[in-house]
Order: C-alpha cells, then sequence, then structure tokens
C-alpha cells in the first residue's frame, strides 16, 4: 500500500482530525488513508481539491518536490471491512459513502465499525477520486499491521512523469 506524504519520517501518521471521510468524529482513534499503487495515492492528495482547468490540473511544482512516496511492505494481514460491490448492498449502503459530502455519515459508520466486536482493522473503499480504484482507510489500532514505512522522495520517483501524465497535471506557472 502507498501513501503520499509531507513527511520524510514518521509514517503510518494516524490523523486524530475529524475532517476526513472515515475519520472518528469524537477523535478516539486515528486513520490513515492508502492507496494501492502511486496514481491513486496522488489523486488523492495532490489532486484532493484541486479542479481541473480544460481538463487539466495545474499543481506547483512544490506541491511535487516537498512530498515523499510511502510504501508500506506490510507486517502483517489487515482485515477490512468491504465497502464496495455487493459487500455494501447488504449493508444497506451505495456508492455516496465514498463521495459524499458533509462526511458525517461516513464518519459515524467508522465509528461504529471500530466499535464492533469484529474489531476490523478498517475500510476498503472506492477511491473518490479515482472511482476505478480502491482506497483503505487503517484504523490506528493496526499500526504494526502496515509494517515499516519505504520513503521516497516524490521528486525523484522515475513514474512520476509518466503519473502526472495520466492524471492530466500540469505544473503551474510560478
Amino acid at each position: 500500500m502507498v501513501r503520499v506524504s509531507r513527511y520524510d519520517s514518521g509514517e503510518p501518521f494516524f490523523g486524530h482530525s475529524a475532517a476526513n471521510r472515515f475519520d472518528d468524529p469524537a477523535r478516539r482513534f486515528g486513520t490513515c488513508y492508502l492507496g494501492f499503487d502511486v496514481l491513486t495515492a496522488v489523486a488523492e492528495t495532490v489532486l484532493h481539491d484541486e479542479v481541473p482547468v480544460q481538463g487539466r490540473f495545474k499543481v506547483a511544482q512544490r506541491d511535487f518536490e516537498g512530498r515523499q512516496i510511502v510504501r508500506f511492505p506490510g507486517g502483517g494481514i489487515l482485515r477490512l471491512a468491504n465497502f464496495t460491490g455487493t459487500a455494501l448492498k447488504a449493508l444497506v449502503g451505495d456508492g455516496s459513502i465514498s463521495t459524499m459530502s458533509p462526511y458525517d455519515p461516513p464518519q459515524q459508520w467508522a465509528a461504529a465499525l471500530h466499535a464492533h466486536p469484529a474489531r476490523v482493522d478498517g475500510i476498503y473503499y472506492v477511491s473518490r477520486h479515482l472511482n476505478d480504484r480502491k482506497a483503505v482507510v487503517v484504523f490506528d489500532r493496526a499500526r504494526a499491521q502496515l509494517g515499516t514505512a519505504c520513503y521516497e522522495p516524490m521528486w525523484q520517483w522515475r513514474g512520476l512523469r509518466r503519473r502526472r501524465h495520466t492524471l492530466h497535471i500540469d505544473y503551474a506557472a510560478p
């Protein structure tokens, strides 16, 4: 699993802000958001609040220079609640769980899952920004299952140019 971070240490980071989709609204537990590939991680972070202009995203070069690609080789198996496909339908849910705003319902689901006796480690869901990809939110109690983080400066990553092209990202004028 992959995360895009502004920090070159301290990952996995488990936020307690109650500001993100599956955060705990009461701030009792932390959450860490990950993609299964760099493309998803970039779309979910760098492009999170961006709006395309004539089909292209204009992103400052410094936004890439100041970030790390963080990979987690895994120290164990994650038990995830499946918020996709027929599993989501069986929970009386639908795809809006990955796109709705405000985040009150998804946060309530996350809090209920965290408190459930099954003690799942997080949620597997459809990426809001790339709806043909999946993403994961991991609860802080599963920190050890992620393993030790491996960092690579995003700016030096050899796949960056191709991912920028795929995501229609141009550098904004300084």
